[in-house]
C-alpha cells in the first residue's frame, strides 16, 4: 500500500464550501462508485442499516435549501456575534464567509446526499454510539472516495432542525433517521493542504487522562 498517497488523502480531505464547482455535472457512476466504497465501512452486527438519498431534482433541492438557509443563517449570525461581531478573529470571519457562501448557493450544488439510518436513536451513550457509529464511518468513507476522484463535500446538519419537514420533502418513511446533508460537487482546485491541528501529545493520553502519549 502506498502510504504516501493514503496519508495525503487522509490529511487533505477538507470540508469544501467555497471551492465547489457549481457548473460541472456529477456523473451517476462516480456517485455509485463512491457509495460502493462507503459501505465497506464497519457496520455494527453486520446490520448495514445505512441508506442514502441522492438529490438532483431542482424543486427538491429548493425545498431542502429553504430549510438549510433558515437555520444556517441564524446559526452563523449568532456564532459571529458570540465571537465579537466585526471584531471577531480573522479565522472566525473566514469560517463565517465560507459557511454563508454555501448557504447562498446550496440549491445550485449539483448533488445533495442525505445519509440515513434505519431506526430511531434511543437510550444512553452506549446505544447512541452504536446507532451513529453505524453510519459516520461510511459517511467519512464516502467523503474520502469523493476526494480521491476530484470532488469535494462537507457534512452539514442545519436541515435536521426541521427533520420531519425534510422527511416529507424527501419521502423518508417513519422509523428512518436522517443524520446530515452533504453538498457534493467537483472542486475548482486540484489539491488541498493539511489543516493546522493541535499536536498529538496535547490531545492523546497514555493509560490515564492527562498523561501525554509521547
Amino acid at each position: 500500500m502506498d502510504t504516501a498517497a493514503t496519508d495525503h488523502l487522509l490529511s487533505t480531505t477538507r470540508s469544501v464550501r467555497l471551492k465547489l464547482d457549481l457548473e460541472r455535472p456529477v456523473e451517476d457512476e462516480v456517485l455509485a462508485d463512491c457509495l460502493r466504497l462507503a459501505v465497506q465501512a464497519p457496520t455494527p452486527g453486520g446490520a448495514e442499516t445505512w441508506r442514502w438519498l441522492v438529490v438532483r431534482d431542482r424543486e427538491v433541492k429548493n425545498a431542502l435549501g429553504a430549510l438549510f438557509r433558515q437555520v444556517g443563517e441564524e446559526y452563523l449570525r449568532q456564532g459571529l456575534a458570540r465571537a465579537g461581531g466585526a471584531d471577531a478573529p480573522p479565522q472566525v470571519q473566514r469560517m463565517v464567509r465560507s459557511g454563508q457562501h454555501l448557504i447562498d448557493v446550496i440549491e445550485r450544488v449539483p448533488v445533495l446526499v442525505v445519509p440515513c439510518v434505519q431506526g430511531v436513536p434511543s437510550g444512553g451513550n452506549e446505544e447512541l454510539s452504536v446507532f451513529y457509529g453505524g453510519i459516520f464511518p461510511a459517511v467519512w468513507g464516502f467523503q474520502l472516495a469523493l476526494r480521491s476522484r476530484g470532488l469535494g463535500s462537507t457534512l452539514t446538519s442545519y436541515h435536521l432542525q426541521h427533520e420531519q419537514e425534510a422527511a416529507r420533502i424527501l419521502g423518508v418513511p417513519d422509523g428512518v433517521t436522517q443524520v446530515g446533508l452533504l453538498p457534493v460537487a467537483y472542486t475548482t482546485v486540484s489539491d488541498f493542504k493539511p489543516a493546522r491541528r493541535r499536536p498529538v501529545p496535547e490531545i492523546a493520553f497514555l493509560d490515564k487522562w492527562g498523561t501525554p502519549l509521547s
